[in-house]
């Protein structure tokens, strides 16, 4: 029976088990038995129509316009190509996009993990060669692990080489090596914050940018390498800087010792619709949350959502499975959320200065 619903399924994909069972005549039962046992050929979408498992998982980002974190995160079906069947992944940029920092960065985390895991990756950007040269410019495939196929060729990275440095309102991608982290990157980060922005953001751009990299230190639990970098986009007046780990994340490592040593946050999750959301939330309002005993430990969100307080910045953090965005308006801090995204290890946070607020506000 197996061969005839492959056959079936490869010339009519997309049908469900009851039209499949009419139309081979065989029993209903007994043919979701098989479709659900054998889900290494056969898959269900979100309205229950099975068809072959394919090979290869395309994902397009764009068309005309900026391409955001959001975007990013609604190419996805719920099924994350990290975590499925598929041996393939395939992503195209279309013609005309332009991707802000924050997606590029969760762009080059994911192409990363997917070769982690055993995936074959192809990056096409032939129909965007604009993108293709910016990443260059910025170091995206400095980064990008090799075995990765870029279409229509991996650039030899001369632009970074050659522009490093010269443009104190881009800092090019930089590996953070959890075994040998590179401590000058908060340092590197805050000159170019201050070079923009202005001097009277000195102290707490450096607070920020040191406390999130600290916390994907403490955090990343992986021989794997994050990055950190920061665009300014003078039009819009604002800058994005990106610290990243492919690792547990923030709440794949306090999880674990919350109900011990935070039963209060613990009862918090346990009534929460999200339980990491609930979790990551209490990090940023209250502080002091770590999976070590070390006074002074696990309060660098919190002194993060302070700053961002002050010059209504916002802060966004990717999670395995969510986001939490940390925002000001004019009934102070605020939170919001984006859940069941596409599986993604580690932790990606993203911290977004808009010039002209912050002027305002200090």
């Amino acid at each position: 029976m197996l061969d005839q619903i492959s056959a079936f399924l490869k010339e009519n994909p997309g049908t469900k088990a009851r039209t499949i069972a009419s139309k081979l005549g065989v029993d209903r039962a007994e043919l979701n038995r098989l479709l659900h046992d054998c889900q290494d050929k056969f898959e269900k979408d979100s309205e229950f129509r099975w068809s072959l498992v394919s090979a290869e998982y395309r994902i397009e980002f764009g068309g005309s316009g900026w391409l955001t974190s959001g975007d990013f995160e609604r190419a996805f079906s719920s099924t994350s190509p990290l975590t499925s069947r598929h041996t393939a992944v395939v992503l195209v940029l279309k013609d005309g996009c332009k991707p802000l920092l924050e997606f590029v960065a969760r762009l080059l985390a994911f192409c990363n993990q997917l070769v982690a895991v055993g995936k074959v990756v192809t990056l096409n950007f032939e129909g965007s060669k604009k993108t293709l040269s910016y990443l260059d410019r910025v170091g995206f495939f400095d980064v990008l692990n090799e075995a990765i196929h870029v279409l229509p060729g991996r650039p030899n990275s001369r632009l970074s080489k050659t522009y490093q440095g010269n443009n104190d309102g881009v800092i090019e991608f930089r590996l953070i090596d959890p075994a040998s982290p590179d401590t000058n990157i908060p340092s590197l980060l805050q000159h170019s914050f201050v070079s923009c922005a202005g001097g009277s953001y000195s102290q707490a751009a450096f607070t920020v940018l040191a406390e999130l990299f600290g916390n994907v230190l403490d955090h990343s639990d992986t021989a794997s390498p994050g990055f950190a970098c920061l665009q300014f986009y003078p039009r819009a007046r604002k800058i994005q800087a990106v610290i990243s780990d492919n690792g547990r994340g923030i709440v794949g490592t306090l999880a674990p010792v919350v109900p011990e040593k935070y039963p209060h946050v613990a009862q918090i999750m346990a009534s929460a619709q999200h339980s990491g959301v609930a979790l990551l939330t209490e990090v940023f309002k209250s502080g002091g949350l770590s999976q070590v005993d070390t006074d002074g430990r696990g309060i660098g969100l919190k002194l993060s959502r302070d700053v961002a307080k002050k010059f209504r910045a916002k802060i966004s953090v990717r999670q395995s499975d969510f986001e939490l965005r940390v925002y000001h308006d004019h009934n102070g801090v605020q939170f919001g959320h984006r859940l069941n995204l596409a599986h993604l290890d580690g932790t990606h946070i993203c911290f977004e200065f808009k010039l002209d607020a912050a002027s305002k506000s200090a």
